[in-house]
């Protein structure tokens, strides 16, 4: 039996989070009597101060938005994983105070895709250039062997996503938002758009549609995953990477190996069902 430690996850705004029922359900699966998990509301600012309150309790942090870059210099060492993307989703703490960050949606994209067969793909296509992009450009580093096309609304974000194309030595090229329809041609189509950002390209989802990876998860399915399930395409959808990267941040916090995927998953699912 472990002694009882705290996790929680951080960001702003963070009341609609999931994190906290798939955490604790994995608690309870895992027989760790005494853990917790809480989430809380903190922006970059008051970032620093609430890490200095953390005492040796604390096993571990998830972080969302805005704080995954913000994170970074006040952490001993980063990942690989994490470094490739500036990005910290999960915070590691030892008793001595020592801080660890690493990245798991990068993997947790990747199992993702796996759990549904995809394991390698010629080509792909993302739409939109914002911080999931580049995760999404990370893990398609791992899996495509071939060209990616990245659908962006300005040239500035062009630019961005063509820096990181060649620092994650993926070969990458840029289209613009008016031409997005091409994209669902795509043997893996990822989205990384706001809700209600794709709605109108559910119009011209081809007869007989690849694998679609749409990361939202509320609400779902948005109109696009449902247009192309009912064509018969593969979805992922945002739960789906939301379950894999929270577990691989169960084991790291925990120690304990393997996360229950299916128990979180489901509750996962019930949560969102009830909301």
């Amino acid at each position: 039996m472990t002694s009882p430690r705290r996790a929680a996850v951080l960001g702003s705004p963070i009341a609609h989070s999931l994190s906290p029922v798939l955490h604790r359900t994995a608690y309870a699966e895992l027989g760790l009597e005494g853990w917790t998990y809480d989430r809380f509301e903190v922006d970059e600012k008051a970032l620093p101060g609430f890490l200095e309150t953390l005492g040796p309790e604390w096993a571990g942090l998830s972080l969302t938005m805005p704080l995954k870059r913000a994170v970074i210099p006040l952490l001993d060492s980063i990942s690989d994983t994490a470094a490739s993307v500036d990005a910290v989703n999960t915070v590691v703490l030892t008793a001595d105070g020592r801080r660890t960050g690493d990245n798991t949606d990068i993997p947790g994209m990747v199992a993702a895709l796996r759990e549904h067969g995809i394991v390698q793909v010629e080509s792909a296509a993302v739409l939109g250039a914002g911080a999931t992009a580049s995760s999404a450009l990370a893990a398609l580093a791992r899996i495509c062997t071939g060209e990616v096309t990245v659908y962006v609304r300005s040239a500035a974000r062009a630019a961005e996503m063509r820096r990181w194309a060649e620092r994650l030595q993926v070969e990458v090229r840029t289209a613009d938002w008016a031409d997005a329809e091409q994209a669902l041609h795509a043997p893996l189509v990822i989205t990384t758009t706001p809700a209600g950002v794709t709605d109108p390209l559910a119009r011209a989802v081809p007869e007989r549609p690849a694998a679609l990876f749409d990361v939202l998860y509320d609400p779902w399915p948005t109109v696009l995953a449902a247009r192309w399930s009912a064509y018969g395409g593969a979805v992922i959808s945002g739960l789906d990477l939301l379950v894999h990267q929270a577990v691989l941040q169960v084991e790291q916090m925990t120690g304990r190996t393997p996360a229950p995927l299916e128990a979180m998953r489901k509750a996962g699912e019930r949560a969102l069902a009830n909301r």
